[in-house]
């Protein structure tokens, strides 16, 4: 006589209410930039300063709308060989340099091109957009950048085609340069409007694993803002 056959119980597990998931992040559409706004160039200049003593108050969206336009965000509808520009040089106007923005709520890609952030994980991993050893500083600062590479567009630019783009040692040298030229104007930015900021290495592995990176894409470093303590 066959055994007989018993139905599988399927048992539902339900998360916490307040467990992450990114089907419940939206894009985040920002501000126009206010472009009126801080002080002059020279001042800015003279105070610019690294500050890691940085305190958990949340930026206003105005705030974060124009610091990510102020970072790499764009500023013509045409710039060199046709493609939009862009408040930072790039090598050939690659544009190679992806901004992801990890807030409180989870991790975000800065589209420049419409000003949005779109979610690409959830939950606060702020803690990863650090080296490990400096994990517990400013944990709770409300932003942090974590710069990416995307060599794809080096590769594939639509400037100039100089063979250097294809060299891996020459490209390296390139976005090593291009993520600067974003992370001084964060400086600026900051010091206009009385933030606080620095620069530093981040979880690059740890990142890597939570992006969800294509093989073209690097992680490079890291950049937390937000009001001093």
């Amino acid at each position: 006589m066959p055994p007989k056959k018993t139905k599988k119980k399927l048992i539902k597990v339900s998360l916490p209410a307040d467990h992450p998931s990114l089907k419940d992040l939206l894009p985040i559409v920002l501000l126009k930039p206010e472009y009126d706004n801080g002080i002059p160039v020279m001042k800015a200049l003279k105070k610019r300063r690294t500050i890691r003593e940085i305190s958990d108050r949340k930026l206003p969206l105005q705030t974060l709308s124009d610091l990510l336009w102020a970072a790499y965000g764009v500023n013509r509808k045409e710039g060199p060989f046709g493609i939009p520009g862009r408040t930072a040089a790039s090598a050939s106007n690659s544009q190679e340099i992806d901004i992801y923005v990890s807030l409180k709520e989870g991790i975000y890609l800065y589209d420049a091109i419409h000003h949005e952030l779109f979610p690409v994980a959830a939950g606060d991993l702020r803690s990863l957009a650090i080296g490990p050893g400096q994990a517990s500083s400013g944990k709770s600062a409300p932003v942090r950048i974590i710069y990416v590479v995307d060599l794809n567009k080096l590769y594939y630019t639509r400037g100039y085609q100089e063979p250097g783009l294809r060299d891996p040692e020459i490209q390296k040298s390139y976005y090593y340069v291009d993520t600067g030229l974003i992370a001084g104007n964060v400086y600026l930015y900051a010091v206009s409007r009385g933030l606080a900021t620095w620069f530093h290495n981040c979880n690059k592995s740890a990142l890597m694993e939570k992006l969800k990176l294509r093989p073209s894409q690097r992680i490079l470093f890291g950049q937390t803002v937000g009001y001093s303590l």
